[in-house]
């Protein structure tokens, strides 16, 4: 039976590919305040500001293409049986080839109705005020916004806990709920954190390897490793 890799991946697994990290050090995310353009109540407050906030951010998207990492772990399919669990919104991984993935906190290229029954939508183009589901309600953005359920979690816990292997790229593990995932992954296996700036340390009892990388350069270094070790 191949072994089960989980792979945990947040902001900096889609830096090399040109998109922005979620916000900056002053908690701006594109020069906006996140909870201008990431929460319920911005959205009821100035819909144009949010609507058009992601329209820039799904062309940008458009224009972003797969790196190295992210082909990476495509590698992994063929020896282990790898999870991606991402925190990210855009399809890179899924572009790169990967099979099994799953967005904790949503998808840029879909978008939902905002009244029961909720509905999803493939979605490319540019969403404006007036686009509305087939039975009548205002589309928004297909993304967990602050204050809002996480509706994956479980499954991606689940996914965590059942890991032989742990990979974590590019994320600080800082944010909750997602942070929580960490502490699901059973005693003693082992995780590997990809990031030039790990805010992880070892510590005892948790099986913590370091690679002070960024994405595109420590990643296909672990996959090869880890490739090697089944032949």
């Amino acid at each position: 039976m191949r072994k089960k890799i989980t792979v945990l991946t947040g902001a900096g697994m889609s830096a090399d590919s040109g998109l922005k990290t979620f916000r900056d050090a002053d908690g701006l995310w594109e020069g906006h305040d996140v909870m201008e353009v990431a929460s319920p109540q911005g959205f009821r407050a100035n819909p144009e500001l949010v609507l058009e906030f992601y329209n820039e951010r799904r062309r940008q998207l458009l224009q972003a293409s797969p790196n190295a990492g992210h082909e990476a772990l495509v590698e992994l399919e063929m020896k282990f049986d790898t999870h991606i669990v991402t925190q990210n919104v855009d399809d890179l991984h899924e572009r790169a080839g990967s099979s099994q993935v799953l967005h904790l906190h949503g998808e840029l290229f879909k978008v939902r109705s905002t009244a029961p029954p909720y509905t999803v939508y493939d979605w490319k183009k540019d969403l404006h005020l007036g686009d509305r589901c087939k039975a009548g309600s205002q589309l928004r953005p297909h993304i967990v916004w602050f204050g809002e359920e996480v509706p994956l979690l479980p499954h991606a816990a689940s996914l965590t806990s059942m890991a032989d292997i742990l990979i974590i790229v590019g994320t600080s593990l800082q944010v909750y709920p997602a942070a929580s995932l960490l502490y699901y992954a059973s005693e003693g296996t082992p995780i590997y954190l990809v990031d030039p700036r790990p805010a992880l340390t070892p510590t005892r009892g948790l099986n913590l390897h370091l690679i002070p990388r960024k994405a595109s350069e420590g990643v296909p270094e672990l996959v090869s490793q880890l490739l090697e070790t089944v032949g």
